[in-house]
């Protein structure tokens, strides 16, 4: 009698789309598939039970359109609006295992929710399966900063393609854009600055972000820049925002907020030209660095990977390379001290400066302009002597 009462109840609640055991009942019915969290492996994931073999040999696109993990908004229907974290859906027999890309944010709530009326033969009216956990939040000193920006120079160009944000410690990943701003000079956000994609561009240490400029705020001629306007504009002022909310990979949050202020200049449309950059050797029989400047600020990190010194038979020269001066300056300094000779100093040709701009191709192409050929990637060699 009491089974019969609680199917009853089961029932009821379900067609009211209400929730039971931190779970929306479709069907009281003993086959319906269950959503658990768990620990595999230090690990927070979230299994899918007891599902038919049809829906075992689904695909993995096809579960991630039936079920999907998000940050918790406060209520189903948000939560269900919100883009999916990325991760990994492990398929066995008869269950589903879906694993976070990133490892989940100590003190963040999240709601794992699954379409029942997506599911191979599902005998029940349309109906979701829900469960939200919540990682216990740690009490931990906030010790990590931004430890610097770049590019670092007080002055950007309007069409500024990224910024680069470097952290003092591993920081966590998938919910970075609600942690970052751009601000006009009253101090009111800037519409939709960035371009938000669903692969955050993390070195493997999870140290530093690449953080693009929405390219549609940048091009002319392209829907977003009409519509909208530049994110940023010359003559102007903003400031960069970073919160201090934002989690680091132990689940503390940074030790403080930090923010950049700068000035907009003019757009830069000119690519960068290798025969105006000025090289000065340093002494034979030293370890003084190669000094290279040039007449803008480049890419920080390109600059750094892009460009490499070897000697006259191409041998490779090892060394540590640094910017400074607004990343006007490149310095390498060898592991040894230099021998009298000839050197090369070696440029892939894709290096940019800080609005895109390759060595003979600007990123902005006229539309109308009918482009005969692309650059391809290719290395250019500047010779230097050594005495």
């Amino acid at each position: 009698m009491l089974t019969g009462s609680f199917n009853r109840l089961a029932v009821a609640l379900a067609a009211a789309g209400l929730f039971f055991g931190g779970q929306s009942l479709s069907l009281a019915q003993t086959d319906t598939p269950s959503v658990i969290w768990q620990k595999q492996a230090e690990q927070d994931v979230v299994l899918v039970k007891g599902l038919a073999a049809k829906a075992t040999r689904w695909s993995e696109d096809q579960w991630r359109k039936a079920f999907k993990v998000s940050v918790e908004s406060g209520d189903l229907t948000s939560s269900l609006s919100l883009p999916p974290m990325l991760g990994s859906y492990d398929i066995g027999e008869t269950s589903v295992t879906f694993t976070p890309q990133f490892p989940l944010t100590p003190g963040l709530k999240y709601r794992a929710t699954l379409q029942l009326q997506r599911l191979p033969d599902y005998p029940g009216k349309p109906a979701l399966l829900s469960s939200t956990h919540t990682v216990p939040a740690m009490v931990v000193e906030p010790t990590t900063i931004v430890q610097a920006v770049y590019p670092s120079a007080n002055v950007l160009p309007e069409n500024l393609l990224k910024f680069y944000l470097h952290f003092s410690a591993p920081m966590s990943g998938g919910h970075i854009y609600s942690h970052i701003h751009l601000l006009n000079s009253d101090g009111q956000p800037v519409e939709l600055p960035f371009l938000e994609i669903d692969e955050e561009l993390w070195n493997p240490e999870m140290t530093r972000l690449t953080l693009f400029i929405d390219p549609g705020r940048i091009k002319r001629e392209v829907k977003p820049l009409e519509d909208i306007g530049p994110a940023l504009e010359s003559g102007k002022s903003f400031t960069l925002v970073i919160d201090k909310e934002w989690r680091d990979g132990r689940g503390a949050p940074l030790k403080e907020t930090f923010r950049k202020q700068f000035k907009v200049s003019p757009p830069d449309r000119s690519a960068p030209d290798p025969k105006k950059w000025a090289i000065k050797p340093a002494p034979a029989k030293t370890q003084k660095p190669l000094i290279v400047t040039f007449p803008k600020p480049m890419d920080h990190a390109l600059a750094q990977r892009l460009m490499w010194v070897t000697d006259a038979d191409k041998k490779h020269i090892a060394g540590d390379v640094t910017l400074s001066d607004a990343e006007k300056r490149w310095e390498f300094t060898p592991n040894q001290a230099w021998q009298p000779g000839r050197y090369l100093l070696n440029v892939q040709n894709t290096i940019e400066d800080l609005s895109g701009n390759n060595i003979g191709k600007p990123f902005e192409v006229d539309l109308f302009e009918k482009v005969e050929k692309r650059i391809s990637s290719e290395t250019l060699s500047f010779p230097f002597e050594v005495k």
